[in-house]
C-alpha cells in the first residue's frame, strides 16, 4: 500500500541473513511477473536468487511461505498520511493502494497470498497477522480524526479502514478488474461520508466467551 515501491532488495542493505533474505524475494517478485504464481516453484526461485533450495525449503518450507513473506516486505514501509484532515487522508491512502495494486505484478501477488492462505495455516496465520497490522497502522489516521473531532468519538478505526481497503479486494479478487484512481476516489469520499453519520461505531457485545446477557 504505498505509491512508490522498489522490487525487494534494492534498498534495503544488513547482514548475511538479510541479504539472503532479499535476494531470494527480489527472485519471487521477477518470478510472478513472468509466470504468476501457478508456476512459482521453489527450484526456480533457487535458481533465480543463487540461493541453495534447500535453504529456501529450511526458511521458507513452500511457495506460500515465500509470497506471504514478500507481501510483507513490500508493504512494511507503507508511509502514512497526515494531510490534517481525514478526507484528505482517506484520499491520500486509497491513492496509495490504488497505486500499488494498479501493477498486474501486484494483483497476482495478492491473490498467490489470498489462495495460499486458503490452503495452508501457516499462510492463513501470516495474512490475518498481515492485515492487521496495517489495519492497526492505518487506524492512527482515524484517532487523530477523533481528536480533532471530525468524527463521532466511539469510531472504530479498524472498521474505518476495513471499509476503505473492502472495495479494492473486491475489484481484485471477485470482479478480477483492475483497480484505478476512480475506485480510489469513491471509495475514500463513502468511507468518509459513512464515518461522519457514524456507520463506524464500536459495538460493545458484551465479554467474547460469554455470550449470555443474564450471566
Amino acid at each position: 500500500m504505498t505509491t512508490a515501491h522498489h522490487a525487494p532488495g534494492e534498498t534495503r542493505p544488513g547482514g548475511r541473513t538479510a541479504r539472503t533474505r532479499q535476494a531470494v524475494l527480489t527472485a519471487v517478485f521477477e518470478e510472478l511477473g513472468a509466470g504468476g504464481f501457478a508456476d512459482l516453484t521453489m527450484e526456480r526461485v533457487a535458481q533465480r536468487s543463487g540461493i541453495h533450495v534447500a535453504t529456501l525449503y529450511r526458511r521458507w518450507r513452500c511457495a506460500e511461505g515465500l509470497v506471504c513473506d514478500l507481501l510483507t516486505d513490500l508493504s512494511s514501509d507503507v508511509p502514512l498520511p497526515d494531510s490534517g484532515t481525514l478526507p484528505g487522508d482517506l484520499q491520500a491512502l486509497a491513492g496509495s493502494i490504488a497505486a500499488f495494486y494498479g501493477e498486474a505484478r501486484m494483483r497476482r501477488l495478492i491473490e498467490a497470498v489470498v489462495s495460499a492462505a486458503a490452503r495452508d495455516p501457516e499462510a492463513a496465520a501470516v495474512l490475518r497477522t498481515f492485515f492487521g497490522e496495517r489495519l492497526a497502522l492505518a487506524g492512527r489516521m482515524v484517532e487523530r480524526a477523533v481528536e480533532r473531532g471530525e468524527l463521532p468519538a466511539d469510531t472504530d478505526p479498524e472498521k474505518v479502514m476495513s471499509a476503505l481497503g473492502a472495495p479494492f479486494y473486491y475489484r481484485i479478487l471477485i470482479a478480477r478488474r483492475p483497480v484505478d484512481r476512480d475506485l480510489a476516489a469513491s471509495a475514500a469520499t463513502a468511507v468518509w461520508a459513512a464515518a461522519r453519520a457514524g456507520a463506524y461505531g464500536r459495538k460493545d457485545d458484551g465479554p467474547a466467551n460469554d455470550p449470555s446477557p443474564g450471566s
